[in-house]
């Protein structure tokens, strides 16, 4: 009899171990379903709180390939002023006064607006036209040539502030000047204005109207907004992917 009821009791424990084991094993694959769960609500908060984000990204790099600054974008600056910082780069100074017409077809090819040959010699003939006529009127005295001569004068004004006008479009240079502005620039003083250009250009290191930068920090921005930021992505709210408490039996 006693025997027997060794048996049993090894028999009944043995059930008692074996169903033992079977409830830590269903445990381990609740906790390790629960880990995954959890890590695939954090992936699906994440994406879903980053996905506008990453819209406004997006929309913002098409701005800035297209040019189009009033829908906000990178705002650069032109480097230095006018007047006062002719002489920062003293060989492009010097080309802009001796050459002027050679510094503005470089400066157009640079940027993208046609060949420099081209530029330069559009340039080279409103000057030597408006050179000649006025030249005409001291001999002559008749007034027909010196509103030639005016005209041509006026022309390469308007000619060079448009080019002005459209570089600082499609560079997203910061500037509140209107384009009658670029015009009285580039009549007043020319070589500064053109001086200016070209420091721009070479020292942001722009080639065939790509502008590749110098790594300076620059502002992030809308025309109608300066102060505040274009986009800015949030972090995603904390999820706890610890491992959650085996339920009560």
């Amino acid at each position: 009899m006693a025997e027997l009821e060794k048996q049993e009791k090894v028999v009944v424990n043995g059930k008692e171990e074996g169903g033992g084991g079977e409830e830590e094993e269903e445990e381990e694959r609740l906790l390790e379903g629960m880990a995954v769960l959890d890590f695939d609500m954090l992936c699906s908060t994440v994406a879903l709180q980053t996905q506008g984000k990453w819209r406004k990204l997006e929309g913002a790099e098409d701005c800035l390939e297209q040019g189009n600054g009033n829908l906000g974008g990178v705002l650069r600056m032109w480097e230095g002023e006018v007047v006062l910082d002719f002489f920062d780069d003293r060989r492009v100074a010097l080309e802009s006064a001796c050459c002027p017409c050679y510094r503005f077809g470089k400066n157009m090819r640079r940027a993208g607006f046609g060949c420099c040959f081209l530029q330069g010699t559009v340039y080279f003939i409103l000057v030597v036209s408006a050179f000649l006529n006025f030249i005409a009127f001291i001999v002559t005295k008749r007034n027909c040539f010196l509103y030639l001569a005016v005209a041509f004068i006026i022309s390469v004004g308007a000619y060079l502030g448009f080019f002005r006008t459209q570089m600082k479009r499609k560079f997203n240079i910061k500037g509140n000047d209107s384009l009658l502005d670029d015009c009285v620039y580039h009549l007043i003083c020319s070589c500064c204005t053109l001086s200016q250009e070209s420091r721009t250009l070479e020292m942001n290191n722009v080639q065939d109207g790509t502008w590749h930068g110098r790594g300076d920090t620059i502002c992030i921005g809308s025309y109608g907004e300066e102060n505040k930021a274009f986009f800015e992505l949030q972090p995603p709210s904390p999820i706890s992917i610890g491992t959650p408490e085996p339920c009560p039996k």
